[in-house]
């Protein structure tokens, strides 16, 4: 991969933006629009604000990462993952740097849109949603060198990102937008917990203790198991309650794709879990597309 890319080119940074990843910042929007669409909320142009705000804080973030692991040491040569580009040497620390200060310039232009729409608690929202993309690796305290990645992704890619575009189309967040986000933010974590259990050695080594490290790879194959079921049950729990109609239950058509992700956690290693961990980022984006379909009808 390395030698078919130029140091610096527009190839180099599309990697560094790693698109696989922008699933993780559709997924939440969609869902939200179609809580906001179910309570008559509905607004194309601040769901597409929205869409385009959280896909440039997720970039922002995944330059952040890569510069702030290759300093700290946890991305070397022996890395498993994907390449990343500080450390294959196709960005300099000083380009990601730029690029992330652009990423989120950017992502605080769209905020000034739905802050206009929405009211000043979108500031609140978007800063909070930057810093944390800031910390999840860097500051004094990074979160994903501290067993806390995971509160963070459920945190921010679930109920941030969910209720965060459900009230800036409907001024309000639906009492269906808080169960909504769990299954969003808990396949998002699963994408991390894949990511982590196939790194656990070598995070280890470089100090980066995150909840894998903690719990062991088996911890995490139990994480991984425990975050689907979640997903899982909560469409056919909102049915129960009578909160949507069947439809919402769209998403269970994934089920056997689940079960297989999952055997592939708990029984495969190194490389292969290359593609395990892409498979759940691609299965976190036809869920949320399911759901919110089932959610709006």
């Amino acid at each position: 991969m390395n030698a078919e890319v130029t140091p610096g080119s527009t190839r180099a940074w599309v990697l560094a933006a790693r698109p696989a990843t922008l699933t993780a910042a559709f997924a939440p929007v969609a869902v939200g629009t179609a809580c906001a669409w179910r309570v008559g909320g509905f607004r194309w142009d601040a769901a597409l604000a929205a869409l385009l705000g959280a896909f440039l804080i997720q970039i922002g973030t995944n330059f952040a990462n890569d510069m702030f692991d290759f300093e700290k040491g946890a991305d070397t040569k022996e890395r498993l993952g994907p390449t990343r580009a500080a450390q294959a040497g196709l960005l300099t620390v000083r380009q990601l740097r730029r690029g992330i200060i652009l990423s989120f310039s950017f992502a605080l232009g769209t905020g000034v849109y739905l802050t206009w729409i929405a009211g000043p608690v979108v500031v609140v929202i978007g800063l909070a949603s930057i810093a944390a993309g800031l910390a999840y690796t860097g500051g004094p305290f990074p979160l994903a060198y501290n067993g806390l990645g995971d509160v963070f992704v459920m945190v921010f890619f679930g109920f941030v990102a969910v209720c965060g575009t459900a009230f800036v189309q409907a001024l309000r967040v639906p009492d269906l937008a808080w169960a909504a986000s769990i299954p969003v933010g808990a396949l998002a974590t699963a994408i991390l917990v894949v990511n982590n259990v196939r790194d656990f050695e070598g995070d280890a080594r470089a100090g980066k203790t995150t909840l894998v490290v903690k719990l062991g790879r088996e911890g995490g194959v139990r994480e991984y198991a425990l975050l689907l079921t979640a997903a899982y049950a909560i469409p056919v729990i909102m049915l129960l309650l009578g909160w949507t109609s069947v439809w919402v239950c769209l998403p269970l058509l994934t089920v056997p794709w689940g079960v297989r992700l999952f055997r592939s956690v708990m029984n495969d290693r190194g490389l292969v879990l290359n593609g395990t961990l892409a498979g759940t980022a691609k299965l976190l984006s036809v869920f949320g597309v399911l759901f919110a379909i089932g959610i709006a009808l």
